[in-house]
């Protein structure tokens, strides 16, 4: 993974206190490759043969083998995490995660795709469910020249 310097916005990283809609966060690129789907599927157990199997995936109308969504969801939940760091005291900062799978990401034998993540204050002086002040980050997730999440949004504590 490799993260892509963007201006100074809201400061330093993690720092959301003067965060102003629009400002882009971070952005970082991942090489999704089959070896990443390999391990994937161990840690999650999600062992669908649309993840390694062409064959099967092509028999499903699949352009081929493609990404777990979750998996998608999870490098895009860590751009994030990574960019704000630690709080120091072990305090969670997303109070909440969420997206729609709007594209798969073919996935190819040899090589690998780059799936690139940006982050953008999307709103502020938000609360999460317990009122706590938030700023709602979105998250855009692009391969291939294509839109790979739908309304990716994380709400986050300042």
């Amino acid at each position: 993974m490799s993260a892509v310097p963007q201006r100074a916005a809201a400061a330093a990283a993690g720092t959301l206190t003067d965060a102003a809609v629009g400002d882009v966060l971070f952005t970082r690129e991942v090489e999704v490759t089959r070896d990443r789907l390999v391990r994937y599927a161990g840690a999650s157990r999600d062992f669908n043969p649309i993840h390694y199997n062409d064959v099967v995936a092509t028999e499903v109308g699949l352009p081929g083998v493609i990404a777990h969504g979750m998996l998608t969801m999870g490098l895009a939940g860590s751009a994030l995490t990574d960019w704000l760091g630690h709080t120091g005291d072990g305090t969670a900062r997303v109070a909440r995660l969420g997206t729609r799978f709007s594209r798969p990401i073919p996935v190819p034998a040899t090589g690998g795709v780059t799936l690139t993540i940006t982050g953008t204050v999307g709103a502020v002086g938000v609360s999460d469910d317990d009122g706590a002040p938030c700023v709602r980050v979105d998250l855009r997730a692009e391969a291939l020249g294509v839109t790979v999440l739908a309304k990716a949004q994380a709400f986050v504590r300042v």
